[in-house]
């Protein structure tokens, strides 16, 4: 029987950059045939995605998570190559360890396994795998989703295995997650020399007040499932290509995460009274990236919290917190969508590790899980 370990290794060998796949979904296709899923390789633009289902009527459970990972950073800064799976000290290293080849490799273990013992089983249980979640997530599982829809198919409950651990496994379960909102800003001045800022309009420093008052604006307070809004300047530029030019403009990106105690409507309607109380001249607009969703008590959270707590005795805090996941795209349809995974410390990090304590009980809770959703 292939252990976690082994599997999670296999995929982090393959260097899948998003959105190249690098050979990640064959082999765990070639699995889950062997295993008796119909598979169906579907691919959108540079993007590969998986659709892997067992059994032939009734409610859908959907396994998702994704292959592909972030860039790796400075080589020099690893103490083994990203590339090259690594154990030392009782952890697991390489780009992807933690998000999300271990939650990949487990939930596939699990499918495996709990099909094996029960090949009949009511319902239908699916393994869906993107490798764009990384990027842009354009032609992942919102082409997925849409290709669904054509089929007159649905997910019904979506169980992701996204790194949600805080401090050890299974502590946390993300229920929700905040929406995301960027901001798009254009201070406007007037452009002069720097000798005579009496006869320009300086947008830098007409904006450093505002933006003062934007870095500590309480958007909202909150509520009983999500914390207050956050706002993020992730960039700012300005300048005319001379040290002796004042810029005529200056430009602002920002990001707000936000939960149900905002909408991106009110939002924008504070941002503009900040901006128009210090009489700024401005052009303003967003995008929503996502909107936030929160499941509920119902199936789903209440089977992953009994695996959980049967497994380590402990029950675990229910979370919304962290950035967003492709659970966004999915929870619109109705979904139940829950998200446990392993402990996201080093995520997005030089020297990526995954307990190798965790790999093998992460696998039993996916399939208990499964059992609990599926079975009468």
């Amino acid at each position: 029987m292939t252990s976690c370990l082994d599997l999670t290794s296999r995929l982090i060998a393959q260097a899948s950059l998003t959105p190249d796949d690098a050979g990640c979904q064959q082999l765990l296709a070639e699995r889950l045939a062997a295993a008796g899923f119909a598979i169906h390789h579907l691919r959108f633009a540079e993007t590969d995605n998986l659709w892997a289902v067992h059994g032939a009527s009734g409610p859908t459970l959907a396994l998702v998570g994704h292959t592909d990972v972030v860039p790796p950073g400075p080589l020099e800064a690893w103490h083994s190559p990203p590339f090259e799976p690594a154990v030392r000290d009782g952890r697991l290293y390489g780009r992807g360890a933690a998000d999300m080849k271990s939650g990949v490799a487990a939930l596939a273990l699990a499918a495996e396994r709990f099909v094996s013992k029960h090949p009949t089983h009511p319902g239908r249980l699916a393994y869906v795998m993107t490798s764009d979640e990384e990027g842009p997530a354009k032609h992942g599982i919102v082409k997925v989703m849409e290709w669904l829809a054509e089929r007159g198919e649905r997910i019904d409950y979506a169980l992701i295995g996204e790194p949600s651990s805080s401090a050890r496994f299974g502590d946390r379960v993300r229920h929700g997650r905040r929406g995301s909102l960027h901001g798009y800003l254009k201070i406007l001045g007037v452009q002069g020399h720097v000798a005579y800022p009496e006869k320009a309009l300086n947008p830098i420093h007409r904006f450093a007040p505002a933006m003062q008052e934007l870095v500590g604006y309480e958007f909202d307070r909150g509520n009983a499932h999500f914390p207050p809004t956050s706002f993020v300047i992730y960039e700012i530029a300005a300048g005319a290509g001379a040290n002796n030019v004042i810029p005529g403009e200056l430009l602002v990106k920002c990001n707000w995460r936000f939960g149900t105690a905002s909408s991106a409507e009110s939002i924008q309607q504070q941002v503009r009274g900040v901006l128009d109380r210090h009489a700024l001249r401005y052009e303003f607009s967003t995008r929503v990236a996502s909107a936030p969703f929160l499941t509920g008590a119902g199936l789903l959270l209440d089977a992953v919290e009994q695996a959980v707590f049967e497994r380590t005795g402990e029950r675990p805090l229910r979370d919304t917190g962290g950035g967003t996941s492709d659970g966004r795209y999915i929870a619109p349809t109705g979904a139940q969508v829950v998200e446990l995974g392993p402990v996201n410390e080093s995520i997005h990090k030089v020297n990526e590790w995954v307990d190798v304590a965790d790999l093998e009980p992460m696998v039993e809770i996916y399939e208990a899980i499964i059992a609990r959703m599926l079975l009468p």
